[in-house]
């Protein structure tokens, strides 16, 4: 172990989805609050094992979608009122009907820019660097094995309560992640 790098945390391999599901229960149950758990495929039931609430991405989404209804609809105010008035017909100045289609278009548009940069900012994207893909054991996380990670930063981390935990949750194999 090189003095100089950082412990990121601690790495626990299962070898079944019930091992993993269970595991993930005792983990929520201890409390811990900076934890994930990396498996082939999806496991039914594993967000309710695990205390995952739903998505804020779609408030993003919303408030995007919003502000792209609110410019389009002020947009076309603007031309109409006052940018280039325009009197056919003894039609209105501004109308809320006609506008539609571009504040539909900015709506969707920036809806789904507000849900992409949402979600990256919620992920902490773009990370280019993670300390987990350097662990040769966790290559497996895509073929047949499961893996559960408590990090270091956690406020409940102590390296012996947390690996005592993981060992009681039956994992074959804990080591510890460097940075």
């Amino acid at each position: 172990m090189n003095s100089s790098s950082k412990s990121y945390g601690l790495i626990a391999e299962f070898t079944t989805a019930a091992d993993i599901l269970h595991a993930a229960q005792k983990v929520r149950d201890a409390g811990f609050s900076r934890w994930d758990v990396f498996t082939p495929f999806p496991i039914h039931g594993m967000d309710g094992a695990m205390g995952i609430r739903n998505s804020r991405v779609g408030w993003f989404s919303f408030l995007g979608g919003a502000t792209g209804y609110t410019s389009g609809m002020l947009m076309v105010w603007y031309m109409n009122a006052y940018d280039y008035p325009i009197v056919i017909g003894g039609k209105p100045m501004f109308s809320p009907f006609y506008p539609f289609i571009p504040c539909f278009e900015l709506t969707i548009l920036l809806g789904a820019f507000g849900a992409v940069l949402g979600m990256m900012f919620l992920n902490r994207l773009p990370r280019l660097h993670h300390p987990l893909l350097k662990n040769r054991r966790f290559a497996q996380a895509t073929h047949d094995k499961f893996f559960l990670v408590i990090e270091c930063d956690d406020p409940k981390y102590s390296e012996i309560v947390t690996r005592k935990l993981l060992e009681a949750t039956g994992s074959q194999h804990i080591e510890l992640v460097e940075d």
